[in-house]
């Protein structure tokens, strides 16, 4: 396994989102996600994303399961996230990063987890409430009591990063990046390597659209977020659509799948780059894990930048974009 550096903490290359083993693309099995769980460690994947509002806390529960039953949480660097607020049906509450919420989201964290401390502890949405030197300087004391050893934002501008790592070093931000979701070129990237920030790209694979396995908005379950989300809908999912038959031409003559040939392109980006596909099966976990062995040249990025480039896709990334790059 490839090992890359988020500020001061290493990680394998490769990360692995679990927010679908709970939630937003319909129904999963526990065995099916503890089996990929423990088939990513076996691989040297070694940096696993949650967030507590992931299935209202549920998704730190399956984790907290994962490490009781098999041991492994010395194996693991644990980033998980906090600010979303949710009530226990599931409805969205708002985003908070008032301090005091900060120091009793983390207790929750870590009782869900099992654990006693989060590797990387996340704000997942900015408050546009709260300063977030407040929100950061709460954070700064989990550090201190030990209960956090690195802290990250997410979806956070470049003004705000730079406000937060005045307070305490920010290791990681994480946003959503992919071929068809290139906002952080905007000034964020380079914010971060100012500062020395890593850079986690979400999504990487464009919610599954990326993998050429999505042909009709019927192939999403009826409880699929993706149902709802703009870029899958009408038009702008035909058009999307064709971009990726684009890429999946490319990959075809570089001898790997669609969705390899999208994550080597992230991970061309720089080796700053961290990104956390998703996935709940072991079999499209090694296809991802496949993308590390595929060489992108100069040429190969230019054809791709050619074939989707910056600013292609359509519709906008979520139904409402209110709560991003605060």
């Amino acid at each position: 396994m490839q090992h890359r550096q988020l500020r001061d903490l290493t990680v394998s290359a490769l990360g692995l989102g679990c927010m679908g083993m709970s939630e937003f693309y319909g129904q999963s099995d526990d065995t099916e996600n503890l089996a990929t769980l423990t088939r990513a460690l076996d691989l040297g994947v070694t940096f696993l994303d949650t967030a507590d509002m992931y299935g209202v806390g549920r998704n730190e529960e399956l984790l907290g399961r994962f490490f009781r039953e098999s041991g492994r949480r010395d194996d693991v660097v644990l980033a998980t996230k906090f600010g979303n607020v949710r009530g226990q049906n599931g409805e969205r509450l708002g985003i908070s990063g008032r301090p005091e919420y900060v120091h009793q989201a983390c207790d929750a964290s870590l009782r869900r987890l099992g654990v006693d401390h989060i590797d990387l502890y996340y704000q997942h949405r900015v408050d546009p409430n709260t300063p977030i030197e407040d929100t950061v300087g709460a954070m700064s004391e989990l550090v201190q009591q030990g209960k956090v050893r690195y802290l990250g934002l997410s979806e956070a501008s470049a003004e705000t990063l730079r406000r937060a790592n005045a307070v305490h070093p920010i290791t990681a931000l994480q946003t959503e990046y992919s071929l068809w979701t290139r906002d952080p070129e905007d000034g964020i990237l380079q914010t971060c390597r100012d500062l020395g920030v890593g850079f986690v790209p979400y999504s990487p694979l464009g919610r599954g659209f990326l993998t050429g396995q999505i042909n009709s908005p019927d192939d999403f379950a009826p409880d699929d977020f993706r149902r709802m989300n703009p870029r899958f809908q009408g038009e702008n999912f035909q058009k999307n659509l064709d971009l990726v038959r684009e890429v999946q031409d490319i990959a075809h003559e570089k001898g790997c799948s669609a969705s390899q040939l999208a994550l080597a392109w992230v991970l061309a980006q720089g080796q700053d780059l961290v990104p956390i596909p998703g996935t709940r099966r072991v079999k499209y976990l090694e296809e991802n894990l496949g993308a590390l062995d595929v060489h992108l040249s100069a040429d190969d990025l230019a054809r791709i930048d050619a074939a989707f480039p910056r600013g292609a896709a359509s519709g906008e990334r979520y139904p409402d974009m209110s709560s991003v790059n605060r």
